[in-house]
């Protein structure tokens, strides 16, 4: 399996992720993660934070020459304004200074919750953590398992497909030539009309001190059958992929293919009918079974199908606005309008580079417990064995 830990926060020295599970041989380029921590950076309506910080990676075990060995890989994501909170985030006690606690609480955010749990009267000790700083890291480790689905022609793409209320409109193209439409977009979706009613809603947002929340989409292309399971509740795919998504900061909900607006059809009009044509095989397809429709998301049963997998989430918008919300004091108990941390207006678009980055990691996962092995040669081989079988089922 591949299993992975993050820790760090957002104004400490580094962000620091371990990852376990990697198989010997995989070839892993800073460059590519370092490409991958410049998207979640990018978009239209970001803050002051990200003119601070230019994330690179540092990788500091498991990897020698440019590729694996096999062993946990260490990955670092320093944090540039570490400098200005040397003192105020030191872990040691001779910087203890009680004047600078924070115990005005933000709605939206993990403050009062966190503090009620932990038992903490300085919040800072809350949103250190819970800031979506951390998600850095995270998208450095889904570099690592792109780099893997990649060696079998599997491609993983998140993007924009709705902000504000304002929806894009997906062309028909390869997920690879979609990819490319995404690049070049400053908020990360394919439909240049919606994209600039979009960034209208954006800059409106900020005139009145509010911010704006959207859907992301993330398309995995090239994922064989027979990914996940049906046998136990944890083992499901979208189970998992669910939990993944809903454990970025502010999402919100997850569907699957047609997701919720399933629930508001007949039977006949969600479900995909299957079909075989031998041809495919010859064209290199790893079955000739498939759908003409794709109302499932390219899963059923918890259990990959062969056809492109299309996960949703809802991103609400950023809780900290410039037009505070009230809230109240943890020590006065008195009412004020809540404090404001430097923030984003949107986010949607660097939300949809973290969860392309979480959706990479599950199905790296999830093709790792079903093809695994020690070293990429052998799981080429045992990948090898199983497209053949497919083929003649």
């Amino acid at each position: 399996m591949l299993r992975y830990l993050t820790a760090g926060e957002s104004h400490g020295p580094q962000l620091t992720a371990i990852i376990e599970g990697v198989p010997s041989g995989l070839k892993i380029a800073e460059e590519e993660i370092n490409a991958d921590l410049a998207r979640r950076q990018g978009g239209y309506g970001r803050g002051g934070r990200m003119q601070i910080e230019k994330d690179v990676v540092e990788i500091l075990s498991g990897v020698r020459w440019g590729e694996t060995i096999g062993s946990p890989v260490t990955l670092c994501v320093k944090n540039r304004d570490w400098v200005n909170w040397k003192e105020k985030m030191s872990p040691y006690e001779v910087h203890r200074d009680d004047k600078i606690r924070v115990t005005r609480s933000r709605p939206g955010h993990a403050d009062l919750p966190g503090a009620m749990k932990y038992n903490q009267r300085d919040v800072r000790n809350i949103l250190e953590r819970a800031s979506a700083r951390e998600t850095a890291v995270r998208v450095a480790v889904g570099a690592v398992a792109r780099a893997f689905l990649v060696e079998f022609g599997v491609t993983v793409c998140g993007f924009v497909v709705e902000l504000g209320g304002i929806k894009a409109q997906r062309p028909k193209l390869p997920l690879d030539k979609l990819r490319g439409l995404v690049a070049k977009s400053e908020l990360f979706t394919f439909d240049q009309d919606a994209e600039e009613r979009m960034k209208a809603l954006i800059d409106q947002s900020r005139e009145a001190g509010d911010t704006v929340g959207g859907i992301i989409e993330v398309a995995v292309a090239g994922a064989p059958p027979g990914l996940g399971s049906h046998v136990q509740w944890d083992r499901k795919l979208d189970a998992r992929l669910a939990m993944a998504l809903m454990s970025v900061q502010a999402i919100k909900g997850v569907e699957i293919g047609l997701g919720f607006e399933m629930a508001r059809r007949p039977g006949s009009q969600v479900h995909d009918e299957i079909y075989y044509d031998s041809t495919r095989i010859i064209e290199g397809d790893s079955t000739g079974f498939y759908r003409k429709t794709n109302n499932a998301g390219g899963i059923e049963g918890g259990i990959t199908n062969g056809e492109e997998l299309l996960v949703r989430a809802a991103m609400k918008p950023i809780p900290t606005l410039y037009k505070p919300l009230k809230s109240v004091d943890m020590q006065s108990k008195e009412q004020f309008e809540a404090t404001v941390e430097r923030s984003d207006i949107c986010a949607v678009a660097a939300a949809s580079v973290v969860a392309e980055a979480v959706v990479a990691i599950e199905i790296a996962n999830a093709f790792l417990e079903k093809l695994g092995g020690d070293s990429m040669v052998e799981i080429r081989r045992n990948y090898d064995g199983y497209i053949d079988y497919l083929r003649s089922f």
